[in-house]
């Protein structure tokens, strides 16, 4: 929970930071809005409002009528919406607003009537919650005419209404009439359509029918197994005498029909006679004599034409032999009695057949009645629903008859618009306020978006996240009362100030002895004799660094050598009043004595100037020579401290820092930027580059969101006097007056050598 808050603080502080570094544009944006603001709300002339309302209803004429009162009803589209919304639409359209522009004359200086957003813009038209009302209000600098402008977009929005409802039940009339054919017709069309299908199928009421003929279906079956029982006992009686008379039913019939057959009884006799003559002609004669063939032949015609004569009684090809022709009178009663009962036998079967086929006939319909009830439903609903249609049609045609004649609206005016008494309105302080917020929001969006168009390193940790070094020292910048740097004549480049001398020993002073320990501890196992001191980018303070620094170290009592190796655009000769006309150049190239060109400056530092300028550094600094001078340095001082150009560029420090023990990166906030911090940053880690850390120089405690950690902004511009550097400052005065006579010689002992 506390690093959940620290981080939310953090957030908060950086985005108050913001606001500092980008005041003046916040207050600029709001000082113009709120300006324009007030002047757009003082320019405001007095206005008058005027209002009136309406009440939105049904129209109820057609319930006095008695007829349907869905005519002219408003309705609720959705859950969302609400027919006021609606009305207070067409109250605002173009046809309302056009006709009350026509009534009230309103023309423009051409004198052409005014357009209608001219009218729309003062109007304004809103329903009032919970109920049906609408507040139609105007406002004008003319009371009479705000109020006139309300009544007549009433009377306009009314008779509009009117004239709509009109124009609608006419459109439904029409529309009605030529519906109301078609209608009729269909009504018809069905009513011959069920007259055509219960003709077509003898319906007259299918319910009852239906009834009956299951009853019906019920009686014949009970029917069928009646006549079924009778014929079988009939076809068991008719067994039994078939046996007795041994002889099969058909055949009994037949033959019983041959022997009442007189021409077959004269055959009878006939063959009776011959049969008695061949048996006569057998007992005389043997076979095969004349007289007895002639008997059989006799005897074989006459059975030929007895079943010749047989056949065309009994109409079968059966063979009857004439014995089953002459029958006693017992078996003459059998032969009745089977003739009878087969009779009876056939006669049963008749009878089932055609009440089986009743019953079929019976069931099948029975089956087709439930087809024949739904297809009969099907036809009565449509012709119910055609009829309902038709009925409907008509009386919607009586109600559109009377709707087209009735003048009454769907709104009740419930008060006119009254001239307006008192003025109401511009709100001054409305639009001031408003201005006043808009003004803070846009100075906002101008401070955090001038704050992100700036690409420069802003805070110390920004810096510290964009080298990701040791931080070994924040130096404030000084307090608005301490002396600002000088500008060199002809270099758009200022003069580095001394501690003591141009600055105060609090709290600059102290930031550079904590520097200074923090080298001092940097390397427990060895001691440093030599830093480049140098930056990413030229103006972040690096030659002031490098001198404060030396300053610093001597005044502990070591010996410091300050050697300006800036041999591009030097500056530590113009910081300490010395000449530039020997120096680190001249000691490299005409092996000058370092004696000569060495300059103390005060107790225990010397500096060396950078010398003549040549028309290649980095050739002097990567020489034999260099090297050689610095093992010399460092066995003769304590400490040496190299000023070199800016690393973005150049590749001097890169040089030096492998003949020294590392390098200190100068980094100003404001100065440096993200791309050329980087630029340095890749720079030295791809060269393997030792840096010893970085130092934030000329940070302002105001852009710090922890500018505790370092020295409140009060100290520093209490500390408005020199005091507590006074024998410092007393020294390197009495050094540099000491020196200025000096200086005056070398110059000319300078140009002299370049001439």
């Amino acid at each position: 929970m506390e690093t959940i808050s620290n981080i939310e603080e953090i957030d908060i502080q950086k985005y108050l930071q913001v606001i500092k570094r980008r005041w003046l544009p916040a207050l600029g944006a709001i000082a113009l809005t709120v300006t324009g603001a007030s002047l757009y709300a003082f320019s405001l002339k007095p206005s008058y409002r005027a209002e009136g309302s309406v009440m939105i209803k049904s129209n109820r004429t057609s319930s006095l009528t008695g007829l349907s009162e869905e005519l002219g009803r408003l309705e609720v589209l959705t859950q969302n919406h609400n027919p006021l919304d609606t009305q207070a639409r067409i109250v605002t359209s173009n046809p309302v607003l056009q006709e009350a522009i026509r009534a009230l004359d309103f023309r423009d200086k051409e004198g052409k009537l005014v357009p209608i957003h001219a009218l729309a813009a003062g109007l304004n038209v809103e329903g009032i919650k919970g109920s049906d009302i609408l507040l139609i209000s105007y406002s004008n600098p003319d009371p009479e005419k705000a109020a006139k402008v309300v009544n007549t977009v009433i009377d306009k929005y009314i008779k509009q209404n009117i004239a709509a409802n009109q124009a609608e039940a006419k459109t439904a009339g029409e529309f009605l009439s030529e519906q109301l054919p078609k209608a009729e017709s269909s009504v018809k069309k069905a009513e011959l359509n069920l007259r055509r299908f219960k003709e077509t199928n003898r319906i007259i009421a299918i319910r009852e029918q239906a009834q009956a003929a299951v009853e019906t279906i019920t009686k014949l079956e009970e029917r069928i197994s009646q006549v079924q029982a009778q014929l079988a006992h009939v076809t068991a009686r008719l067994a039994i005498l078939s046996d007795r008379a041994k002889v099969e039913p058909q055949q009994a019939v037949i033959s019983a029909d041959l022997s009442q057959t007189a021409g077959v009884q004269k055959i009878l006799a006939q063959i009776q006679e011959a049969e008695s003559q061949l048996a006569l002609e057998q007992t005389r004669f043997k076979a095969g004599h004349p007289s007895v063939v002639a008997q059989e032949k006799r005897l074989e015609a006459l059975n030929n034409l007895l079943q010749q004569r047989t056949a065309e009684v009994a109409g079968t090809d059966g063979q009857f032999q004439a014995g089953d022709l002459q029958i006693g009178e017992i078996r003459q009663g059998l032969i009745a009695e089977i003739t009878r009962v087969e009779a009876e036998r056939v006669g049963f079967e008749q009878q089932i057949i055609k009440l089986r086929n009743k019953l079929y006939s019976y069931k099948r319909r029975a089956n087709y009645l439930p087809q024949l009830e739904q297809k009969q439903r099907q036809l009565e609903r449509e012709l119910k629903a055609a009829q309902s249609t038709y009925e409907t049609l008509l009386t919607k045609e009586q109600e559109i008859k009377v709707a087209e004649n009735q003048k009454i609206p769907n709104a009740r005016i419930i008060s006119r618009a009254l001239i307006p008494d008192a003025p109401q309105g511009p709100r001054k302080v409305l639009f001031i306020i408003g201005g006043t917020t808009a003004g803070i929001f846009l100075g906002l969006i101008a401070a955090f978006g001038l704050d992100l168009i700036d690409r420069s390193v802003k805070t110390v940790k920004e810096a510290k996240e964009v080298f990701k070094y040791t931080l070994l020292g924040v130096i404030p910048a000084s307090g608005k009362n301490h002396k600002h740097n000088s500008l060199i004549a002809g270099v758009n480049r200022s003069v580095p100030r001394i501690i003591g001398k141009d600055i105060p020993q609090f709290p600059v002073g102290n930031a550079y002895q904590i520097l200074q320990a923090n080298l001092k501890f940097l390397c427990s196992d060895s001691q440093l004799k030599s830093i480049v001191v140098t930056s990413s980018v030229s103006k972040e303070g690096k030659s002031e660094v490098a001198a404060n620094l030396a300053v610093t170290i001597s005044s502990l009592g070591r010996r410091v050598l300050l050697v300006d190796a800036d041999m591009r655009h030097p500056i530590q000769h113009h910081t300490w009043g010395l000449t530039n006309a020997i120096g680190l150049s001249n000691v490299i190239v005409d092996r000058v004595d370092l004696n000569a060109a060495v300059t103390e400056v005060i107790p225990n530092l010397d500096v060396l100037s950078s010398g003549v300028l040549p028309p290649n550094p980095i050739a002097l600094l990567d020489s034999e020579r260099m090297a050689t001078l610095l093992s010399n340095f460092t066995q003769k001082y304590d400490f040496v401290i190299f000023d070199t150009p800016a690393v973005v560029g150049t590749a001097d420090a890169a040089i030096l820092s492998d003949l020294t023990d590392g390098i200190l990166l100068v980094v100003r906030p404001g100065v440096v930027d993200l791309d050329s911090a980087k630029a340095a940053k890749d720079y030295l880690t791809q060269s393997n580059q030792k840096v010893l850390g970085i130092v934030i120089n000329g940070v302002n405690l105001k852009n710090e969101p922890n500018s505790n950690l370092y020295y409140t902004k009060e100290a520093i511009d209490s500390a408005t006097t020199l005091n507590e550097a006074s024998v410092i400052k007393q020294t390197i005065f009495k050094v540099i007056h000491k020196n200025e006579d000096i200086n005056s010689q070398q110059k000319k002992d300078e140009n002299n050598l370049f001439n």
